[in-house]
């Protein structure tokens, strides 16, 4: 649905936020700084972990109830109890930020709409992950893009997109963090055009676009047959979360995963064998399908993240394998 009213005061309109990370909280503290009418926040609900059980809340929880918002934290999004307690604040505007997938119940109740901040320039990367499966694919380039839901999942109509460049020193913390904070002005902007009529949409183009699912832990795997630029695109594209991981073997033929956090590519070609390590000037090379990788910030189980030059010190890795 599009405003049937126009030069609406930020006051007037009652926002419903959605959003779970740290990614959705910049938003959230935009729209606050703006003056905008936050009715409710919804987040996922509190984990357990650890030993003792302790209760963890997400980021945008956590920032939520700081600033004294209305906090759901919905088990099931279909549930009649959520349904009724949105129906009751009667929102104008829902906006969605790295959340679960809305049912059409939920996203179509707003009479404005519900909006969405995806990390990527679509149709580009559509799915859960798109800052971290740009940066793997060696893009140069990724953005953002407010878009209305509809029942596809990423395929709306596109409101605003904003771009930036990657530059071979970027990791996905560094693309996160800047596209945090332009989403967070894109956000702004977005419910602006909304409240002063000036709010244009375009279908996003058709053709094929590139995939960007929910990351595991056997895609943060290390292939190292491929060439080490792969590898290097691989590896920042997984820093420093959830993080790239190989299987060091030591001379002594004990293994471990090792997380890897940050390589450079080489031509040099110190093996034939992929995966076969050397140490030259202390410093620590992997073989890769063509060429060769210096890992410079490595975690074996267990440790802490350090430096190549500390590891060896204590470590005397033969190879990594990836079976």
């Amino acid at each position: 649905m599009r405003p049937d009213e126009r030069n609406m005061e930020k006051k007037d309109l009652k926002i419903v936020f959605f959003g779970t990370p740290e990614f959705a909280v910049a938003s959230l503290d935009a729209l606050l700084a703006g003056g905008f009418n936050v009715a409710a926040v919804v987040t996922m609900p509190d984990k357990t972990a650890g030993r003792g059980h302790k209760l963890i809340q997400s980021d945008v929880k956590k920032f939520a109830v700081e600033k004294g918002l209305r906090v759901l934290q919905p088990e099931k999004l279909k549930s009649p109890e959520f349904v009724e307690q949105l129906r009751e604040i009667d929102a104008d505007l829902f906006i969605v930020i790295a959340f679960r997938m809305l049912p059409e119940i939920v996203w179509s109740m707003p009479r404005l709409g519900t909006f969405n901040l995806h990390g990527s320039l679509l149709p580009k990367y559509r799915g859960a992950a798109p800052i971290n499966r740009a940066i793997m694919n060696g893009e140069t380039e990724t953005g953002i893009t407010t878009f209305f839901l509809k029942h596809e999942i990423d395929t709306g109509d596109m409101i605003e997109q904003r771009r930036i460049n990657v530059t071979p020193d970027d990791d996905a913390g560094t693309v996160h963090d800047r596209l945090m904070e332009i989403g967070a002005e894109c956000v702004v902007h977005t419910v602006e055009s909304i409240l002063d009529g000036s709010l244009e949409t375009r279908p996003q183009p058709e053709g094929e676009f590139i995939p960007a699912p929910k990351i595991f832990k056997e895609d943060c795997r290390i292939d190292w047959q491929k060439p080490a630029d792969d590898i290097f695109n691989h590896v920042r594209g997984l820093s420093p979360y959830p993080g790239a991981w190989s299987i060091m073997v030591e001379e002594i033929g004990k293994r471990s995963d090792v997380k890897i956090f940050k390589v450079l590519p080489s031509d040099r070609r110190i093996s034939e064998t992929p995966g076969d390590v050397k140490i030259i000037d202390r410093r620590l090379f992997v073989a890769a399908g063509v060429g060769s990788v210096e890992i410079l910030s490595l975690q074996p189980a267990g440790k802490k993240r350090m430096d190549a030059s500390a590891f060896i010190l204590g470590y005397h890795p033969a190879k990594f394998t990836d079976d």
